[in-house]
C-alpha cells in the first residue's frame, strides 16, 4: 500500500490541505474525510498544497470533482497550489486548469482568496 497523508492548517478564512504521496483509489478516502469535515465546519475557502503530492490516479482526481460543486454553492472555492510537472500534467490532461485556479505557490493561492 502506497503511503499518503494529509495536514489540514487554517490560515485565516483560508484552510489549506497539504497532501505528501499518493493520492489514489485506496487512499482517497483519506481527502474525501478531509474535505467533509472542512465542509461540517462551513470552511469553504480551500487551498490544496501538493508539493509533497508524487502521484495522483483518477479516483484521487474525482474526489475533486465530488466536492467542487459544493464548495461553490457554498460561496467558497477549492484553489490548487504547488504542483510538479508530472502531476501538473495529469491534471491538464483532463481539463482541470478550465474548471479549477493553479498556482505555483501556496501563498499565491491563499491571497487570491483574501483579494
Amino acid at each position: 500500500m502506497a503511503d499518503f497523508n494529509t495536514s489540514i492548517k487554517d490560515q485565516g478564512a483560508v484552510s489549506i490541505i497539504n497532501l505528501k504521496g499518493y493520492l489514489d483509489a485506496h487512499t482517497a478516502p483519506i481527502l474525501e474525510n478531509n474535505f467533509v469535515d472542512l465542509i461540517d465546519k462551513n470552511r469553504f475557502n480551500i487551498v490544496v498544497d501538493f508539493k509533497e503530492l508524487a502521484y495522483i490516479s483518477s479516483a484521487g482526481l474525482g474526489v475533486f470533482m465530488a466536492y467542487i460543486e459544493k464548495i461553490r454553492e457554498s460561496k467558497g472555492d477549492i484553489k490548487l497550489s504547488g504542483m510538479t510537472e508530472k502531476v501538473f500534467n495529469i491534471f491538464d490532461l483532463l481539463g482541470f486548469p478550465l474548471l479549477y485556479e493553479i498556482f505555483k505557490s501556496e501563498d499565491e493561492a491563499v491571497k487570491k482568496f483574501i483579494e
